[in-house]
């Protein structure tokens, strides 16, 4: 294991910042070195606020510092694929908020321009780093719910602040993009496989931004996906998985309440079959529950991105993993704005 330190700038003064920072400086082997925004003063105040060394008024002014080994990247979507790519080619490792990009081919151009420059860009989803995510992946694999039919998943809350960047058109908002990313992410992880087709519904603002989104996806063997994610609702965080001899409930699926208990209810057949006429009685089920405390996956995400830096580490999602979610995501925007199904 290498002693060295991992020292982080941020790309940007983003509110999202303030869920990294706590977790940048608890990591081992990990120092946050600097800040960048478009404007001194800003990147000074801010500096100077959550005690960050260096202060740069513009975002190619911190790149070019050789200090700075890794960049976290809040910007909006729009602007992922330019500066993770600008990052690669000043030789810094990137961590790049979900979604990594908006097309497939974005990502495709990320991932060429960081292998060939030899750094680690991985995207924080990081509720994909927790160990309740990569737990149940393997409760799953094992069969202890038998075969998996049918994956639920809402994501929401109301966004009521006026310019928020989350419903600008121009910068690639919308809820799909910002909640129902993290749905897309988890069926694809929990199934281990790709949807082979998709549909969705979604209510626009005057942008034509994507408030609400209902989607489906349908996966090989025909196992079925549906999740709901909206700005537009009461704040609503739960996941459902059915197969064929179990079930599994997530009251804390998405992992972004710090400090938060998240519980996994694992709810499997008994060892006496049902004898009611209609096989529909509940009398023999068992319910175990699986509890995960002070959950920070944002940290569980600094000290994967540390460990694949300095000790080659295997990224938790690989590149290809975050092209097909990004593809996933296009083509239910697609069936959105086509109102028709959508083969993958």
């Amino acid at each position: 294991m290498s002693e060295q330190s991992v020292r982080w700038g941020l790309l940007s003064t983003a509110r999202i910042n303030e869920r990294l920072i706590p977790p940048i400086r608890t990591a081992a082997r990990s120092e946050l070195l600097a800040v960048a925004s478009r404007d001194q003063d800003r990147a000074e105040g801010y500096a100077a606020e959550w005690e960050i060394p260096h202060a740069y008024g513009s975002y190619e002014a911190m790149l070019a510092d050789p200090d700075v080994d890794a960049v976290y990247i809040p910007l909006p979507n729009a602007l992922h694929a330019e500066w993770a790519i600008r990052c690669a080619e000043k030789g810094k490792h990137i961590l790049c908020e979900k979604p990594m990009a908006t097309t497939p081919e974005d990502v495709a151009r990320m991932a060429g321009a960081a292998q060939q420059n030899g750094v680690i860009l991985q995207e924080a989803a990081m509720m994909r780093y927790h160990a309740q995510t990569r737990e149940l992946r393997a409760l799953i694999a094992r069969g202890d719910i038998g075969e998996v039919r049918v994956l639920r998943g809402m994501f929401t809350f109301t966004l009521t602040r006026k310019g928020d960047i989350r419903t600008n058109r121009e910068l690639e908002g919308g809820a799909l993009w910002d909640l129902g990313s993290y749905c897309v992410s988890f069926m694809r992880a929990m199934t281990a496989t790709e949807p082979v087709a998709v549909q969705a519904w979604q209510v626009t603002n005057e942008e034509g931004v994507d408030l609400s989104c209902m989607g489906q996806m349908h996966f090989p063997d025909g196992v079925m996906g549906q999740f709901f994610s909206s700005f537009a609702t009461l704040p609503c965080t739960e996941a459902e998985i059915l197969g064929s001899a179990g079930m599994v409930r997530l009251d804390v699926p998405w992992l972004n309440q710090i400090g938060a208990t998240a519980n996994v209810q694992i709810t499997r057949g008994g060892a006496a079959a049902p004898a009611g006429t209609f096989s529909d009685s509940a009398d023999h089920l068992q319910d175990e529950t699986v509890a995960y405390e002070s959950i920070n996956a944002y940290q569980d995400e600094i000290d994967n991105m540390v460990a694949c830096i300095l000790d080659g580490a295997e990224p938790v999602i690989s590149l290809i993993d975050s092209q097909h979610n990004i593809a996933a995501i296009a083509a239910l925007y697609q069936s959105a704005r086509e109102n028709r199904m959508v083969s993958l």
